[in-house]
């Protein structure tokens, strides 16, 4: 990644605040001194110098637009003001994170009068690049209100889409439950899949919920398999593979293999890849005569 992507971006994001176009940005920076780059949140036009852009940007800042400790921040006052001049959130977005941003427009999470999507021209994160970015087809962010970067030349890696599902689907049932068995028996249920992931916006999950108690608390395998599994569900259609969860994983757990396996279904059987735009009629939401019956027979 070029430093005239952080330039331009930073002379953006300072436009916007000066302007009062939008009264917070959400974006990269590396204030904690550490390798991979972090979220920063800036509220003046002078402190746009935090934000960056590299290899290294690995989260998907999508998280935070459901969070209210961060409608809060934009609408707080500053600078003597009574009030922020505009509540409008500043979000700086790679192609995978404006998937995850077009699920949360479509199922009606987040207006799109509140937001400014800053699109970032991305080749892959990553040193190597991981293999998310080696399969991604949208490298250059459609629908943004701005866009930031030189235009970025990647051939997508068709045999790459898959490849962790189909890895595990070529072997035995009994080799993918001995599989899963020794990955999700690791799981100590810190639930870091689920605060990262930025289609997790349920005010109360599952797993908090003990009348009746659907999953069970405990860190071991029965528990384990359950939560994921309804994870997976429940994030079926809707998942756009952005990794995160398996990125934060303490224990290493192969997450992406499971989204991904539910993804290739859906495509299999609807034709279907979730947030390529906010206007999309997702399966399990919409229906029509003609939809395949074996997903629910």
């Amino acid at each position: 990644m070029s430093d005239a992507t952080t330039d331009s971006l930073r002379q953006t994001a300072a436009q916007l605040l000066a302007e009062g176009k939008v009264s917070l940005v959400v974006g990269y920076g590396r204030d904690n001194g550490t390798p991979s780059a972090a979220a920063v949140f800036v509220r003046r036009a002078e402190d746009a110098a935090r934000l960056l852009f590299d290899a290294l940007c690995f989260p998907n800042l999508a998280v935070y637009l459901t969070k209210k400790e961060v409608r809060d921040l934009a609408a707080a006052p500053q600078g003597g003001q009574a009030a922020a001049p505009s509540r409008k959130i500043a979000l700086v977005v790679k192609g995978c994170d404006l998937r995850a941003v077009n699920v949360l427009l479509r199922e009606h999470v987040i207006p799109r009068e509140d937001i400014v999507l800053i699109g970032v021209r991305c080749a892959g994160v990553g040193e190597p690049r991981l293999d998310k970015c080696q399969a991604c087809e949208v490298h250059d962010p459609q629908g943004c209100d701005v866009a930031v970067g030189p235009p970025v030349e990647a051939k997508p890696s068709a045999e790459r889409r898959f490849a962790a599902a189909e890895a595990i689907e070529a072997q035995t049932m009994q080799e993918r439950w001995a599989y899963w068995r020794r990955h999700l028996d690791r799981c100590v249920r810190c639930y870091a899949c689920r605060q990262v992931c930025p289609l997790c916006y349920c005010k109360r999950c599952i797993v908090e919920k003990s009348m009746p108690q659907w999953v069970e608390t405990s860190s071991h395998l029965r528990g384990n398999v359950a939560w994921n599994i309804a994870r997976a569900l429940h994030l079926t259609g809707r998942c756009v593979g952005c990794g995160e969860c398996e990125r934060v994983c303490p224990a290493g757990i192969p997450l992406g293999a499971i989204n991904q396996k539910m993804a290739k279904l859906v495509h299999d059987w609807f034709g279907f890849e979730s947030g390529r735009s906010p206007e999309e009629k997702a399966p399990f939401t919409t229906y029509a005569p003609d939809d395949p019956e074996e997903g629910i027979l």
